[in-house]
């Protein structure tokens, strides 16, 4: 099979591997779509705080596609099913398992890091990695389910209640997620803050209320413009200092503030604590998607988000360094292997 094979940093090459060899509880799966992940990123520039694998590895941990082969223990999938898989795999014995936080699995790991990943035309996983999709959920779709699984854990976590309003800060592929989810979670009013003016007609189309630029307008104006009274969510999308100082800066007493974009691990930012205790405002952090793939392929298959608009650029397997070059700087890159 054709395979992108990560060696080093900076150095991904594409060669004819052998096709994976699945065990009884095991299920071999034909790639149709892999989109590329800030991870795969930070782990092709080698990145300080990037996940740790161990080359030679076949990167990519976002995908779907169909069911193959499977091994003579499974039974919740047959050949030929579309399935989305959750990268992550758990131990299930560690004191983190255990006690429902398996997202800090002592030995967790993950296909496309540790284990040979979806840039390639076949890839193996466990059984329980697996969900269906409806066959009228798009591949691509699929392939976006590990990021909304993440963001339905930032969700859980950013405690939204019905009637909140809820600024998001950053408008990439993550923050357009998070623009949906704040709506099912039961916002009233979503504001995106996104320097970026291109960005903005697709926040309209993902359910924003509201755009501001931030170079031009703090959301403090913008809120006394439109007479709202408060914000009560900050999500920060973005990792920056400066984006995670407006999560502190705009959030309104008693408020949620959600750190979910991920950040140089060096990276310190001035906060007083008295202010948070004053002013009783909560400060929560999001890790990974402890088991909370299921239900985002739940939402995929009830049809209540739109994905396929953030998919900016569709490449083949051979065009994978360009893949790495675009950056998710126009949207999602999405990989077709089997093209």
């Amino acid at each position: 099979m054709k395979a992108a094979v990560f060696y080093e940093p900076g150095v991904i090459k594409i060669e004819e591997k052998e096709k994976p060899i699945i065990t009884d509880d095991e299920v071999l799966i034909r790639v149709m779509a892999a989109g590329l992940c800030g991870t795969d990123l930070h782990i092709f520039d080698g990145a300080k705080g990037a996940s740790e694998c161990f080359p030679p590895v076949i990167l990519g941990h976002e995908f779907s596609g169909i069911v193959e082969a499977v091994g003579k223990a499974v039974t919740r999938v047959k050949t030929g099913d579309h399935v989305t898989v959750d990268p992550s795999i758990m131990c299930g014995k560690c004191y983190s398992c255990q006690t429902g936080k398996p997202h800090f699995c002592e030995s967790y790991s993950a296909t496309g890091v540790t284990y040979d990943g979806a840039f390639a035309e076949f890839c193996k996983a466990k059984e329980e990695q697996l969900y269906i999709l409806n066959p009228e959920v798009s591949f691509e779709e699929g392939a976006l389910c590990e990021p909304l699984g993440c963001c339905l854990h930032g969700i859980d976590r950013a405690n939204i209640r019905t009637g909140d309003t809820v600024l998001i800060i950053g408008g990439g592929t993550i923050g357009s997620i998070m623009i949906q989810l704040a709506k099912l979670a039961g916002a009233s009013t979503v504001i995106l803050s996104e320097p970026v003016e291109e960005k903005w007609i697709l926040a309209k189309k993902m359910g924003a209320d509201h755009t501001i630029n931030p170079l031009k307008q703090t959301p403090f104006e913008f809120i006394q413009e439109k007479g709202i009274r408060e914000i009560n969510v900050t999500i920060e999308c973005v990792g920056s200092k400066a984006t995670m100082l407006d999560a502190f800066k705009y959030i309104s007493n008693g408020g949620h503030v959600l750190l979910f974009g991920v950040s140089d691990p060096d990276l310190e930012i001035p906060v007083k604590p008295y202010e948070i205790f004053q002013r009783e405002i909560t400060v929560t952090a999001s890790y990974v998607n402890p088991y909370t793939h299921g239900r985002a392929a739940n939402l995929l298959n009830t049809r209540k988000l739109q994905l396929s608009e953030l998919i900016s650029d569709k490449l083949t397997l051979d065009e994978i360094e360009d893949a790495f070059k675009i950056r998710e700087k126009n949207g999602k890159a999405m990989i077709y292997p089997n093209i």
